[in-house]
């Protein structure tokens, strides 16, 4: 009995040792129960060269977009584009280019958001227009564009991005994107659809960081 009373009290002063040590030190921990949610929105301009059935074509976008966390983008994107088809239509005795218009759901998963360079995959879901138009701008030709020139199309659009986190408020863009789409009912039907490869720059100007926590646990 004598025995277990001294193991006792040794396990006593030594549990109250290793507290007072504990005590004497720095290092502790600091429990926070907010979430480390980082909001950003942002306005981007992006301008692309690339191809439809083998020839030029030019693209301007712009899209306004939510950024969760600094890794996941949506917001909604528009695309104006115009190629030089050189199409001859007979019946009109003029050459003719291609243009149109599509829009709709922007989604870009980030990966290495936290690095000076971030890789993406943007992708847009929509839809639009596209047409043919004279490309003989002569002072006496007058044309009347009607409905039956144009010709309703769905989109979808992958890409991968990298992107240059310039500052806070400044985001650059390069990448690659292909264009799927649905088929054409034009006349003459020379471009069947508007599918096509294209590559180019942007740029994001907004607020990608807001909401940031500025609480910290020390260890």
């Amino acid at each position: 009995m004598k025995k277990i009373k001294i193991g006792l009290f040794a396990i006593l002063v030594g549990t109250s040792i290793s507290i007072l040590g504990q005590d004497n030190t720095n290092e502790y921990l600091e429990f926070n129960d907010r979430n480390n949610v980082v909001h950003g929105v942002y306005l981007g301009l992006t301008t692309y060269l690339g191809e439809i059935e083998e020839k030029v074509t030019y693209m301007g976008g712009l899209k306004v977009a939510y950024v969760a966390n600094q890794q996941f983008e949506v917001g909604l994107a528009g695309t104006f584009l115009y190629s030089r088809q050189d199409v001859y239509r007979i019946t009109e005795n003029y050459d003719q280019d291609l243009i149109g218009a599509y829009g709709g759901l922007h989604l870009e998963p980030i990966f290495f958001s936290k690095h000076l360079v971030n890789l993406s995959f943007p992708i847009l879901i929509g839809a639009g227009a596209v047409g043919y138009i004279d490309n003989n701008y002569s002072d006496h030709y007058n044309e009347n564009l009607t409905e039956d020139d144009f010709d309703a199309i769905f989109i979808i659009e992958p890409g991968i991005s990298a992107l240059f986190n310039i500052s806070r408020y400044v985001q650059l863009e390069a990448g690659v994107k292909y264009r799927f789409s649905s088929e054409l009912e034009l006349e003459p039907n020379a471009v069947e659809r508007i599918n096509g490869l294209s590559a180019g720059l942007g740029i994001k100007v907004g607020v990608f960081n807001m909401g940031r926590n500025r609480y910290k646990k020390n260890i």
